[in-house]
This record gives C-alpha cells, structure tokens and sequence, in this order.
C-alpha cells in the first residue's frame, strides 16, 4: 500500500523545489539583460541534450528537476528585453501569477458550476473591454485560445447571421460567399476560410461578400485600417464588420492612441489579444460582439444535456459554454483581470503609450517614418552595399543580409529581432517594441548590434 502522508510531502517538495527553479532561471536571469536571451543548439545537438526519451519507470526527482532547469535553459527567454521578435514580450508578475493559479486550480470555464469565480470574472472583464470599444447598449463575448481563433469566430458568426440555415443544413444552404480582407489582413481569415468551407479563393473576389475584416495593426507594419469609412459601406449594404484588432486593440486603452481605432463603436465584433501589448502570459484573447440578442449562444450551442441543464439551482445565464465552439476552456480571463486589479487602468494606459514613445525613439536614431505603432521595420544596409546604385542588383544583396544577421544573432544569444520580406521589397528588420523593461541603452545596443553582426557582409 501507498502512504498518502509521504506522497503527499514528496509532492510539496517536489513542487517547491520546482518554484524556486523557475523563479531563479524563468524570472529572474531571464528578465537579466546581461543574460542571453536564447542558448541556441541546432535541434540535433538538442535532442542529444534533452534526453527525451519516454520510459517504462519513472524518474528521480532530481532527474525531473533536471529536466525542468534545461527546459529552461534552452528555451528562448521572451520576456529579456531585447527580445523584440513577436507581437508578445516582457513580464507582467501580476498576470503570471495568476497564470500559476489557473493551472493549479485546473478547472474549465464551461458552467459556473465547475468555475464560479472565474465565470464572474470573465464576464466582469468582457464588459469592461465592451465598454472601452464604446458599445454603450452593452455586448456580448468570449475567452479563446488565441486570436486566430476569434477571426474564426467572427467568420462563424458572420455567415450564420447572412445564412442561419447553414447551421443545420451546412453548406448546401449557401450561395457562394465571400470575405472581404486587405492584403495585409492576417493569415488567420484564409485558415477560417478553408476551415469553415468558404475556400481560401473565396477571400478577396467576386460573388457575395456577407462580411468585410478590418485590420487594426497588421502584424508586419502596425498598420491600422480606416475604421469609420470602411463601416460606412458595411452599414449600407447590411454587412457583418469585423476588427481584427489582436495586436492593435490595446491603443484603445490609451487617451492618446485610441484614435488609431476611430469608429471602433460601429463594428460587429472585435479580436483583441491581451497576450500582446498588455503582456499577459500566453494566452488571453477576447472576441467581443456587439450583439445582445445572443447570436453566439445560437450560432455555436449544442446543448449538451450533461453540462447546460435548464433546471438548475441558480441563474444558468452563467453558464457560458454554449457559446464557445470548445467544450474544455482554460480561465484565461483571470490573468488580465489579476493584472488589472493590481496596476489599474492608468497604468496599463502607460504600458500601451512607453512602447509607442519607446519605438519611435529607435526612429529618431534610423530613416524611417514615424511608425503608428511599435513596430519598427528598417533595412541595415552593410558598408559595402552603400555605394552600390539602387536597382535589382543592390535589392537581390540587400536581401541576403537579415538573414545572415539574424542567424549570428541567435547563435551568439544577444538579442532577437525578426526580418521578412514585404511585396517586392527585399528582407528587412521589424523591431517589435513592447516591455516596460526595455531602456534606452536596449534600443541603442539593437542597431549597434546589427551593425557589428554585419559590417562585414
């Protein structure tokens, strides 16, 4: 027989050796910025590392802890402050904290019956965000892993608004239908598309379009879409309006930025991804919409007689599951509400108004536009390509040199920037600019960097 007390004392050692592991090299040397900020192995000389193999018996606990340390170790440290790679980086303590207590909580976000506080704080925070969109009738909205999924959302949503038929009946109700997105809309409309049964070729053309997606922040440019004439249109052929606003909806928390969403008021419905600017540990997405009439509930509910029993005990209005096209569903809503509670609004307005100030000071040291957000993007052109003409010669150059430096970057663990190209034009950087933590010595030690990883090329 087992002995409950003693497995139950290696379980609290286990797990407070484990915390004191991961606040020393997951918080503490890894917001260091004299740290790497990755260990980089090629994945070969990693599997040789990790030792991944699975086993009949189990391990010692100073093997497991091993293992926790170079899961660490050889994990990109995305909240140093010279990573500036993705649309999410630093660390909020508040936001992950309450990241450690939904885990340990471990309960899905399906009835208020299993998550009675977390039901209370999802829909405290959804309010809350309806309400900065300026919805003054009030919404509706939902918790989803990731913003790819809230696109899917709306396109759901959409559709079933032109064509409620499809529900029950599928594709066969509809006519051929279209979505209608800019060239720089984010890749998740496409997926949605093909996902849905629309087909991806049905994404820019003819036929009928039944939804228009806005941008509010591409991922490459920052770029935000012109909201209050795109949703002139929509209101007058009665079309569904969507605001992708994943990266760009934290602007709306700022009294000096929220203009880049102007008309915000009049969409549909919103994707905004906490797990962004806001710094929430992955992931916090809202899609919100502006219906009341509870149109999600109808569009995704299955009615699982198991789960949303009409006779309960309390208001089963709380039960939010239906709506949701998942039936598990973590309490993502609970990190950002944690944080909320603890920094209050105005300082949440100075995370969102630092990164943009921060950004365009990287701007004052390099020939480029002012951006509308923080994202940065810039070319490093090499001292031997500065006398070269410009032309398809100097372009197909140009072209090989982010890469390269990118590559030296990442081996030599300094920093972490991306590069793309852009239509016709050749690789360049984009400098994503979002955590408190990064100084101005940071933004200084990016361009000086990428020139001495460089110079040579």
């Amino acid at each position: 027989t087992t002995d409950p007390t003693g497995e139950m004392n290696a379980t609290e050692s286990f797990i407070h050796h484990a915390m004191e592991i991961i606040l020393e090299d997951a918080v503490k040397k890894a917001t260091d910025v004299r740290e790497k900020v990755c260990e980089w192995r090629s994945p070969e000389q990693l599997k040789e590392l990790l030792d991944l193999e699975l086993r009949d018996k189990g391990e010692s606990e100073s093997r497991v802890l091993q293992y926790c340390r170079d899961a660490i170790k050889y994990s990109v440290k995305t909240t140093h402050p010279r990573f500036f790679n993705q649309l999410y980086a630093g660390m909020d303590p508040y936001s992950m904290v309450g990241s450690f207590i939904t885990e340990a909580i471990t309960t899905s976000l399906y009835t208020y019956e299993v998550a009675p506080v977390f039901t209370l704080m999802e829909d405290t925070l959804l309010r809350k965000m309806i309400e900065m969109i300026g919805w003054d009738e009030g919404g509706d909205g939902i918790f989803n892993p990731g913003g790819s999924m809230s696109n899917m959302y709306a396109v759901n949503l959409a559709r079933y608004r032109y064509c409620p038929d499809i529900k029950e009946v599928g594709l066969f109700a509809a006519k051929r239908l279209v979505i209608l997105t800019s060239q720089e809309g984010h890749y998740s409309i496409s997926k949605g598309a093909a996902l849905l049964g629309i087909g991806t070729k049905n994404v820019y053309i003819g036929a009928v379009p039944f939804m228009v997606n806005a941008t509010a922040g591409t991922t490459v440019l920052g770029a935000f879409d012109p909201i209050e004439e795109i949703a002139d249109i929509c209101e007058k052929y009665n079309l569904w309006l969507h605001v992708d606003a994943c990266w760009g909806g934290a602007a709306l928390m700022s009294k000096k930025h929220k203009h880049l969403l102007k008309g915000i008021h009049r969409v549909n419905s919103v994707a905004w991804n906490l797990h962004k600017m806001l710094m929430v540990p992955l992931q916090c997405s809202a899609f919100l919409v502006r219906d009341k009439t509870s149109l999600l509930q109808h569009c995704h509910s299955a009615r699982a007689t198991y789960l949303f029993q009409q006779d309960k005990f309390y208001d089963v209005s709380y039960d939010t599951g239906d709506k949701s096209v998942q039936c598990g569903r973590k309490p993502d809503a609970f990190k950002f509400w944690l944080m909320w509670k603890a920094l209050g609004t105005t300082q949440l307005e100075q995370i969102v108004d630092r990164a943009i100030a921060m950004a365009r000071l990287v701007c004052a040291n390099v020939p480029v536009m002012d951006p509308e957000y923080s994202n940065v993007c810039f070319w490093y052109i090499p001292p031997s390509l500065r006398s070269v003409p410009h032309g398809p010669e100097r372009w197909k150059k140009l072209h090989t040199v982010a890469p390269v430096v990118k590559e030296r970057m990442m081996k030599k663990g300094s920093m972490m920037i991306g590069y793309q190209a852009h239509g016709d034009k050749p690789n360049f950087f984009r400098m994503v600019v979002i955590s408190p933590q990064v100084s101005r010595e940071d933004l200084n030690f990016v361009l000086d960097e990428i020139h001495n990883l460089g110079q040579d090329l």
